[in-house]
């Protein structure tokens, strides 16, 4: 019996295919590939997460201090018994309350320039003397005032619409600002409400982005459409 288990030949393990191995080595790859660049993106976020808010804190010690500074000036200038004069304002926000039937082509170029395409699109403009002019020349058919900071950031987050690839994108995530204006420095909104209410360096870039904003008729409608801002609606 011995002799016979001898002679036997021992059982021959199953092969498995060399494609089906190079396969699991493939997947084995991806799936490592995969989980390091999962790690590295996770780095990135809680890196990008970190700078949005130091970021954010650090405009609002800056907002603060100039608010402050504002009220010290003023109460410096009253006791010293002379008038305080703030600085011009920098940003306007202009939005059209007309239509155009019968206007000369000169104003339909100017309100296109100024991207207020239809009936109550409103949209941020740089304070300059050019513009000012254009401002004047387009005056019935529009309504334009200072913004605050409140108003600036209001519009920017309930009425806010980015313009990617030629299309209107909700502002759901800094990720979107990133993707466009990244390279300028402006990752998040709050990076985007400075830019446009500071009149920074890339004020063009960062208001081109945003889409016109499209708004609504004012509770109860306007009482009077010939008056300018500054005398009443």
């Amino acid at each position: 019996s011995q002799s016979s288990m001898a002679t036997q030949e021992p059982k021959k393990l199953p092969t498995v295919p060399e494609t089906l191995i190079k396969r699991r080595k493939r997947i084995n790859e991806l799936k490592e590939n995969r989980t390091k660049q999962n790690q590295t993106a996770k780095k990135v976020r809680q890196k990008t997460r970190r700078d949005i808010f130091k970021r954010a804190e650090k405009y609002v010690r800056e907002y603060r201090k100039a608010e402050k500074d504002e009220v010290r000036l003023k109460k410096e200038a009253k006791h010293s018994g002379n008038y305080y004069v703030s600085a011009e304002a920098k940003l306007a926000f202009v939005v059209r309350i007309k239509g155009i039937n019968g206007v000369s082509p000169r104003v339909k170029k100017i309100l296109q320039l100024l991207r207020l395409r239809q009936i109550n699109n409103g949209t941020f403009v740089k304070i300059n003397k050019a513009t000012l002019q254009m401002l004047r020349l387009v005056e019935p058919y529009i309504t334009w005032g200072y913004p605050n900071l409140k108003t600036v950031k209001e519009l920017i987050y309930k009425r806010g619409f980015g313009k990617v690839d030629g299309k209107r994108v909700a502002l759901t995530d800094n990720s979107i600002i990133e993707k466009s204006l990244g390279k300028l420095g402006i990752i998040c909104i709050e990076d985007l409400i400075h830019e446009v209410y500071t009149v920074g360096p890339h004020f063009k870039e960062a208001n081109n982005f945003l889409w016109t904003f499209k708004l609504s008729n004012p509770r109860g409608g306007f009482r009077r459409k010939t008056n300018h801002f500054e005398r009443g609606c």
